[in-house]
């Protein structure tokens, strides 16, 4: 069976009335990007909080934040979209579950909290081990300094540790970027799922596809590049 190939498929009017082809995918990477910057604002946040506790004198402390990132961690990506997206409004009182169900674009709002949470996880562990791969010298030197233990943290220890995690909090952003396509299974228009509605409306299954592609290796070298420009610009002058 000979495949029909039709790169001019993208100039074509879409059957869902929003313009050509190419401009489905575009609206889709734009959904994209979206839900990975604003899943990114809490998996950072969330995460660097999480990361701290785990490094706190605080037995208490250590033992939330240990929780959280096995519970997170180890529960797949999937399984943790459908339970957000279909459990959660359903564990709530009637009202608020079915104005949560009710809300304008809401398979991106839970998108956006079930990708945060998940990759704080993975975020606290990198904050982790950025503040415990610090010299001794450099907690002990904040405390001689008469500082409390959140001021050492603020002003000594996390801008240190973000320096040295500054690769792997790329590597874990570009992950976060990627795992976007599983919105996809609850509805969230995304790239991944509007290659696939181009697919199924055209037939042309490499040519929808291949398109994604480009678009994503696209969005991660943009990534990569602009977080290397980062890594140059908060080094310390002459730790390179």
């Amino acid at each position: 069976m000979n495949y029909n190939w039709n790169w001019s498929i993208f100039f074509e009017p879409s059957p869902e009335g929003v313009g050509t082809y190419a401009d489905m995918l575009l609206s889709g990477l734009v959904w994209t990007i979206a839900t990975a910057l604003s899943s990114w604002v809490i998996a950072f946040c969330l995460g660097s909080v999480v990361g701290v506790m785990r490094t706190l004198p605080s037995k208490a402390a250590q033992a939330i934040g240990t929780a959280y990132v096995e519970l997170f961690r180890n529960i797949p990506l999937l399984v943790q979209m459908f339970l957000w997206y279909f459990v959660a409004p359903e564990l709530l009182p009637e009202k608020l579950g079915s104005a949560i169900k009710q809300l304008p674009n809401a398979p991106f709002y839970t998108a956006v909290v079930c990708l945060g949470l998940f990759t704080a996880a993975r975020v606290a562990e990198q904050v982790r081990a950025g503040i415990l791969a610090l010299p001794r010298g450099q907690r002990m030197a904040a405390t001689a300094l008469g500082l409390t233990v959140a001021q050492s943290y603020r002003y000594v220890l996390l801008p240190n540790a973000y320096r040295i995690i500054l690769p792997p909090l790329t590597s874990e952003f570009l992950n976060n970027l990627k795992n976007t396509s599983v919105a996809l299974t609850i509805g969230l228009l995304e790239l991944t799922a509007r290659a696939r509605a181009m697919q199924e409306f055209s037939f042309q299954v490499f040519e929808a596809f291949t398109a994604a592609t480009v678009l994503y290796i696209a969005i991660n070298l943009v990534v990569i590049v602009a977080a290397t420009l980062l890594e140059r610009a908060v080094a310390v002058p002459g730790t390179r």
